[in-house]
Parts: C-alpha cells; sequence; structure tokens
C-alpha cells in the first residue's frame, strides 16, 4: 500500500510562508550583525541566532519544494550591505536578539497550535525549544554583565484576598483616588516600556540609513510614537511611586551609511507593530483599572494607523509580499464568461 503524505492546511501554510519570511530578513540582520560585533560571548549569541535562521531557511524550502507551492521572495543578501561600516553597538546587538527572541517564542508556540500535521508541529516545537534556548542564552549573558533590565521590585504580599468592591475596576474619574497598581498591571507596563525603549533605537537607526525621505520620516514617526507610549506608561509607575526602568546601553552609531534595504526595514518596522498590537491587547485583557484599558485601547489604535501607513509605503514601493491566499471563484466565472 502506498502512503500519501496529507496535504498542509491553509494555516500550515501560513505558518512556514511567515516564518519564512521572518527569517530571511532575520539572517540578512544577523549576518550583518556578525561582521561587526567584538565582544566574544555577544559574538556566540549572534552566531547560534544566525544559524538557527540558516537552518530554518533550509527546512522551510525543502518543505515548500516537497509540496509543490511557491516559496516566498522573502529577503536575500541583496537586502544586505556588508560593506556598510558599524551602525549597532555590541549592546544593542545583544538586545535585539533578546527582543526578538521573544517574539520568537511567541511565534512559534501559536505556529504549533494551528498545525495539524506531525511533521509541521514537530518542526514548529522544536523552533520553540530553539527560540527558549536563544532567549535564555541572552539573559544570561546580560545579567553575567549587569545589564539585564530587570521589572521593578516591589515589597512581598503577606496575605491573600478577594476583591470586595467594584471601585476595584475603577480608575478614570480624576476625582477619586486610584488604588495601587496589582503586579499584574507592573509587569505589563514594565515590558511595553522596554519593547518601546528598543524600539526607539531600531527605528532611529533605519532612519538614519535611509536615502528615501518619506522613508525617513516614517521612522523618526514611529520612534517619537514609542517615546511618547514610553512616556504614558512611566507616568502610570511614577503615581505609585514605582521607577521606570531605563537602560542607556541600548546604542547605536552615528553613521548614515545605510546596513540594509528600505524594504528589510520597512517590514522589520511592521513586524514590531504587529507584535506591540498583541502585546497591548494581552496588556488591556490582564489589567483590571479600568484607565489602564483605557490607555492600551488609545495607543493601540495608533500603531494600527501608523502599521497601516506603513503598508502604504510598501505598497507604493511594490516591496509588499503577497501571502498565499485563495482563489476568487467571482473571477473564475467571469474569466470563463469571457472565454465563451
Amino acid at each position: 500500500m502506498t502512503e500519501h503524505q496529507t496535504k498542509l492546511t491553509s494555516s500550515e501554510i501560513a505558518s512556514i510562508w511567515t516564518n519564512y519570511m521572518n527569517d530571511s530578513m532575520s539572517k540578512c540582520i544577523l549576518g550583518y550583525f556578525l561582521k561587526h560585533v567584538e565582544d566574544d560571548e555577544i559574538k556566540s549569541i549572534v552566531q547560534f541566532a544566525y544559524d538557527l535562521s540558516t537552518a530554518h531557511i533550509k527546512k522551510l524550502t525543502s518543505i515548500f519544494q516537497e509540496e509543490r507551492i511557491p516559496a516566498p521572495i522573502g529577503f536575500t543578501d541583496g537586502d544586505v550591505n556588508m560593506q556598510a561600516p558599524r551602525m549597532y553597538t555590541d549592546m544593542f546587538m545583544l538586545n535585539y536578539i533578546h527582543h526578538m527572541s521573544k517574539i520568537g517564542m511567541l511565534s512559534f508556540s501559536t505556529f504549533t497550535s494551528m498545525g495539524a500535521r506531525e511533521d509541521i508541529r514537530n518542526y514548529f516545537t522544536e523552533g520553540l525549544n530553539e527560540s527558549s534556548k536563544l532567549f535564555n542564552s541572552c539573559s544570561n549573558v546580560l545579567l553575567s554583565k549587569g545589564l539585564f533590565l530587570r521589572a521593578p521590585y516591589v515589597a512581598y504580599p503577606t496575605e491573600t484576598d478577594y476583591v470586595d468592591s467594584k471601585k476595584y475596576l475603577s480608575g478614570l474619574n480624576p476625582f477619586s483616588n486610584k488604588r495601587p497598581l496589582n503586579m499584574v498591571e507592573i509587569s505589563h507596563l514594565f515590558i511595553n516600556i522596554q519593547t518601546n525603549l528598543i524600539g526607539t533605537k531600531i527605528a532611529q537607526s533605519f532612519a538614519q540609513g535611509s536615502s528615501i525621505e518619506k522613508v525617513q520620516k516614517y521612522m523618526l514617526r514611529g520612534r517619537d510614537i514609542a517615546q511618547k507610549h514610553i512616556q504614558v506608561f512611566a507616568k502610570v509607575l511614577l503615581e505609585n511611586n514605582i521607577q521606570a526602568p531605563a537602560s542607556s546601553d541600548i546604542c547605536i552609531t552615528d553613521s548614515i551609511d545605510a546596513p540594509f534595504s528600505d524594504k528589510l526595514t520597512m517590514f522589520s518596522i511592521s513586524l514590531l507593530n504587529s507584535s506591540g498590537i498583541g502585546n497591548y491587547a494581552m496588556s488591556a485583557a490582564a489589567s483590571q483599572r479600568s484607565d489602564l484599558i483605557l490607555h492600551y485601547e488609545r495607543l493601540s489604535g495608533e500603531v494600527a494607523q501608523y502599521a497601516k501607513d506603513g503598508f502604504d509605503i510598501l505598497i507604493e514601493h511594490a516591496w509588499l509580499e503577497q501571502p498565499p491566499g485563495t482563489t476568487d471563484k467571482d473571477q473564475i466565472v467571469k474569466k470563463k464568461d469571457t472565454m465563451d
């Protein structure tokens, strides 16, 4: 009896397509990092991340070929200028990989949950394990160098209790005192400050390297949005006598020579936008004070509009690769009518 391989579902095709796009971008960025990184510990992290992206692209290409599905164009050597001078410090590289490994863990867990075929689930499960290993390796190096950006410390709780008033959910009335933040809310404020901190540096570096005025303005606008969001979240923490996290070690140089194509940088920002909107949605769902929920909803809308404007630029320059889609049945009928 001949065994037939079950065809990929739409979710599985979407997952491998998205993974290919992300890893082809990462390989370009990490390859550039490898050329300039100096610290031996950080170089080993960059090399590990680069090897993962390379292995993923090879495996995904094999899957596309076996299934006779066109592989994405993605990003190639033409999207990275290896001759460009150093744009990023070693500490930026480490923090960038640390941040992207978090996105990787979330992505791979989602891809795994959408898989039906065992080989696809196994691939994404392995990707999740690799992302976790990369995250832990980055964390250990950051800790060893005393540069791990920790969440705020607060006093340990001394008892357990239940919410006894609907006032616990309030926070919009300016004439009443807001209850203190709980630890769940603090953790989400912290992580959103942290992600926006690195977002400001990424956007600034992309603006420095671009020669297209519209892209420059877009990147600087993204930097300013991220800085404004940091201020919003930091203000909430300070109102609760909690110092907002800050790091002076996530740095870029003054170089204005582009290491990456505008197509790659615009795609990279769109990925960060998607991640940011997801973070805000999760934070809103986890927060119980109404003023925090309103902040997340309002700021998420601002990021969504910014993302939409970015897609307009991608389309305008023919940089936006179209994900696999379904056949338009109406168009098939119309085409048949014209042939009759």
